[in-house]
Parts: C-alpha cells; sequence; structure tokens
C-alpha cells in the first residue's frame, strides 16, 4: 500500500486521463469524497488532527494514583518531588503497569498545568575530555531517620566526561564533612580529577576577591595539595550555577530518582548504603545522547584520571581532652564515655564528621559516632563494667544501659533474666551477676551470650553462672574418635572386640 501522497497522485491522473466523477473516485480507490475533493485541490494532503482526549485505556486505572502521588507532593520538599519519569518507574515496578513512558509523561504535564505548576525546565549540554573535570555540590534532603523526619545534607561529585556521580549524606554541612566526602569520592572514582569547580562555599573559600579571584581555607588547600588537583571557582549568583550546571542539575535528578518518596532508615550509615546502591545502578544508566553507558563511560575516564596518593588525606581533626570523674571527655561541647581506668588522665581524640576515635597511648579505647548539637552525652555500657562490678546497684539506673535500650542493643530475654533473678537473690546480688553476664560479651560475641540467656531461660537456670556455663560450651573441644587402641591395651594380647558375638546372641533370641 502507498503512501497518502501517492494516493492523491493517482486520483488527480485518474480525473486528469479519464475525467471520472467525484463518486467514482471515490469508488474506485476505496475513500470518502471528502478525501477526493482533498486530492483534488492539492496534491499534498492536509496533515492528520490529533485526537483531542484520548483514553489511553492502560493508563486508565493508574490516573488515581498517579494524581494521588501529584497532590501529596504538595506536602512533601520542593526538591524531592516525582517526576514523570519517576511516576512510570513506581507504576511499573510497584503496580506492575504495563505503560509507556510517554504516556504517562504527556498526562503528567496536562495534570500539572491543571494544577498550577511548572511543567518544562531546560538545560544546555557540554562536551568534556575524560578525566580532566569535575564538579561539586551540595544539595539537601528530608528523610526519615529512626522514625523522626530530619534534614540532611548530601555531598555530590560528578565527573563531567562519564556523567558518573557520588552521592554521600551528613548531618551537617561542615568544613570537615566537606573534606571527608572528597576522600570518599575521590576512592569512589578511583583517581583524582585535574581540575574541580566548586561555588563560593564557605567550606573552600574564606573571602571573595574582585573577579574569580579567592582567599581559600588552609585545610582546603590543605586537600587540594594532598591530591594535586586545580580549584576553580564559579560566578555569585545563578550565573555562576550555569557554570558547573552538569553538577546542578544531577543534585536534583539523583535525589528525585533514589530519595522519593522520603526513604524511611534506621540511621545515617543505613541512608548512605542506600545511597551508595544508587550510585552503583546509575552507571547502568545511558544519557540522552550517547551510545554507552555511564559505566562504560567511566571505565573509559579511569584510565585518565590522576592516580591516588598512597595515603589517603586525614580530613580529621584532634584535640586531648582530660577524662573526668564519670568517665567521660568533652569534645565541641558534647561528651563521649572511655573505659573507667582512664578516669583522670588525658587521651587524644580525632574528631571527624561522622566518627570520633579516642586513643590513649597510641591505642584506640574508644569509637563513638559524633554527635551534632550541644551538651549531649554518648556513653556505652561497655566502658564502665569494671566500676559496676564494684557498684552493681549503679546498673539499673545507668545512663549507659538507658542509651544501649535506646540504640536497641538490649535483648527482652536480658530483662526477663533480670527479673528472674531479682526474685531468686535480691536486687543486689541480681545485678553483680547481671554484670558477670556483660562481661561476658568481651570474651565471646554478644549473640553466642543471648543464646546462651535464652537457653537458660528455657531450662529453668535462673543464674549467672548457668549462662557462662552455656555459652563456653561451644569452646570446648570436640572428642576426637578412637582410631586405635590405646598401648597398655594392646599389650594384653586380647583382640579386638568385635560385634560377631552380639549378632549370635540376638539370633538365639537373647535379651539384649
Amino acid at each position: 500500500m502507498g503512501s497518502r501522497v501517492e494516493l492523491f497522485e493517482q486520483i488527480r491522473r485518474d480525473r486528469e486521463r479519464e475525467g471520472l466523477s467525484i463518486r467514482a473516485l471515490a469508488r474506485r480507490h476505496g475513500v470518502h469524497r471528502r478525501a477526493v475533493r482533498q486530492a483534488l485541490a492539492t496534491p499534498l494532503p492536509p496533515p492528520r488532527k490529533r485526537v483531542a482526549g484520548r483514553l489511553a485505556p492502560k493508563l486508565g486505572p493508574y490516573r488515581p494514583l498517579i494524581d494521588q502521588w501529584l497532590i501529596a507532593d504538595r506536602e512533601a520538599p520542593r526538591k524531592q518531588r516525582h517526576t514523570a519519569k519517576r511516576i512510570w518507574q513506581r507504576l511499573v515496578d510497584e503496580q506492575g503497569a504495563d505503560v509507556a513512558e510517554t504516556t504517562v509523561r504527556d498526562y503528567v504535564r496536562r495534570r500539572r498545568r491543571e494544577l498550577g505548576e511548572p511543567v518544562d525546565e531546560v538545560f544546555v549540554p557540554q562536551v568534556h575530555e575524560p578525566g580532566i573535570e569535575a564538579e561539586v555540590d551540595w544539595g539537601e534532603a528530608e528523610v526519615e531517620l529512626a522514625g523522626q523526619r530530619r534534614d540532611v545534607y548530601l555531598f555530590l561529585m560528578r565527573a563531567c566526561f562519564s556523567g558518573a556521580a557520588f552521592v554521600i549524606a551528613f548531618e551537617r554541612a561542615t568544613q570537615q564533612a566537606f573534606l571527608e566526602a572528597h576522600v570518599e569520592a575521590f576512592r569512589f572514582f578511583g583517581g583524582g580529577f585535574a581540575v574541580v569547580r566548586y561555588d563560593n562555599l564557605r567550606a573552600a573559600v574564606k573571602q571573595m576577591l574582585r573577579g574569580r579571584r579567592r582567599v581559600e581555607q588552609d585545610r582546603f588547600v590543605a586537600l587540594r595539595s594532598h591530591y594535586l588537583y586545580e580549584s576553580v571557582f564559579t560566578r555569585k549568583g545563578r550565573e555562576g550555577a550555569h557554570e558547573k550546571g552538569g553538577v546542578e542539575g544531577e543534585v536534583g535528578r539523583f535525589r528525585r530518582r533514589w530519595l522519593v518518596p522520603v526513604p524511611k532508615v534506621g540511621s545515617l550509615q543505613e541512608l548512605n548504603e542506600l545511597l551508595e546502591d544508587g550510585c552503583f545502578a546509575e552507571l547502568e544508566r545511558r544519557i540522552v545522547g550517547r551510545s554507552e553507558t555511564v559505566g562504560e563511560a567511566l571505565r573509559v575516564e579511569r584510565r585518565a584520571l590522576r592516580e591516588l596518593p598512597v595515603d589517603e588525606f586525614d580530613a580529621s581533626e584532634q584535640a586531648s581532652p582530660r577524662v573526668d570523674t564519670k568517665a567521660l571527655v568533652t569534645i565541641r561541647q558534647n561528651r563521649y564515655s572511655v573505659p573507667v581506668a582512664l578516669v583522670g588522665l588525658r587521651v587524644a581524640a580525632r574528631i571527624g564528621a561522622r566518627e570520633i576515635v579516642i586513643s590513649h597511648d597510641g591505642r584506640p579505647v574508644a569509637r563513638h559516632p559524633r554527635l551534632h548539637g550541644r551538651y549531649q552525652t554518648a556513653a556505652q555500657l561497655d566502658h564502665y563494667l569494671e566500676l559496676l562490678r564494684v557498684k552493681p546497684g549503679a546498673l539499673k539506673g545507668s545512663l549507659p544501659l538507658r542509651q544501649e535500650r535506646e540504640r536497641g542493643r538490649w535483648p527482652g530475654s536480658l530483662d526477663t533474666l533480670w527479673q528472674a533473678l531479682e526474685q531468686r537473690y535480691g536486687a543486689s546480688e541480681a545485678a553483680r551477676q547481671m554484670v558477670d553476664v556483660l562481661l561476658l560479651c568481651r570474651e565471646l560475641s554478644p549473640e553466642q551470650v543471648e543464646l546462651a540467656v535464652r537457653g537458660a531461660l528455657a531450662a529453668g537456670a535462673h543464674d549467672g553462672r548457668a549462662v557462662a556455663l552455656l555459652a563456653r560450651r561451644r569452646e570446648r573441644p570436640a572428642q576426637l574418635p578412637l582410631f586405635e587402641l590405646p598401648a597398655h591395651v594392646q599389650a594384653s594380647g586380647r583382640p579386638q572386640p568385635t560385634l560377631g558375638e552380639y549378632d549370635v546372641l540376638l539370633s538365639r533370641g537373647g535379651a539384649r
């Protein structure tokens, strides 16, 4: 079957050669008389009119759900709302919908216009050489962290050539977090870039001078010197944002792709594991207009990256606080516990954006997640066990015990054992035995101790010594099989016993 233009040509030729009427031409070519009149009027067919308000039957059952998501987005953070692509992905992944992305995109665009929301964005494509340039930016996101809605800060470094991006979250966008994030990002990419482009963030720029001159922060200069790359800073305002449009757009795209709907995580580490999975999954993405995936382009780019130094940059700060009488050290207006044996001594603290490591005589003695804010305390129960052996009555109302419960590290079986011990021995002896049970966790794993506690409770052995006996049972060496008789038995000259005589006895009806 020919094209519509060819059909018009044949109608016009038949009219010219044979002088057929419009009705005859319509009958011969199987078209409406209106089409014949159009062909006789012009050799080019008129453009087809789009059918207004097509039903899109496959999308029909999902329209209320899409409307629900779009309406819910009004309450979500502005930068964590659904895109049309994200809506299509959720329909396919969560609802099993068999619907085209363009169908969803058209519907979402129309509905957003009806809701009075902006729907169009424009981006400028750029061309970069492999391994030369990367861009850095901060973004914000809202997450449900341990049951509470909280704002976190996303550090993002994007390779300009491949489009690969590294994302990590922090509770605060401090200079320390900024420096640590660079270390993690360079490790992710497997090398260093020649140039990294920034806006004028306080973590890197101390003072802005005329033009593009900057007075940079000393610790940022040390980071740049360690990895030997050049830093470039954008102009102020919206014009500067266009100078690193790749990372500006990537922050929003990554946030909408992996943080919509608002994720629910138990800790910042769990959130960063989610983001890391997203970074690796994005390597399978294919950027529009490119023949290779992001991961394939990154493999090419990694060959051009500068080799990383043998030693990583130490982004931490140092302090030497003194341990007070409660076995706590004060760091940045927050307090952290150390073993009670260090009371009165000075210790060395390595302060990171996410972790505090406390050492004494060059040996780490305590690790704590860093607290943000002021006048907070992080205490670990293990640091106080030696003192609690002397003062067992202080265990029940202690801050370390309360925090262990809040962290979910205190199994319910320990409370059951504690209650049983109190009924049997009294409060003081029960607390002393509980401290002995907790000390077992230093010798064995907490999982083994918890299993032993459950075993003792099941057997009705409400005693700390029974727990220790059950916990150490697995440590006993297994009995080796006896492959030959001892020498003093062989010297007796008696033959080795067999079961043959026993079989004869059974055949005679002997009792077992």
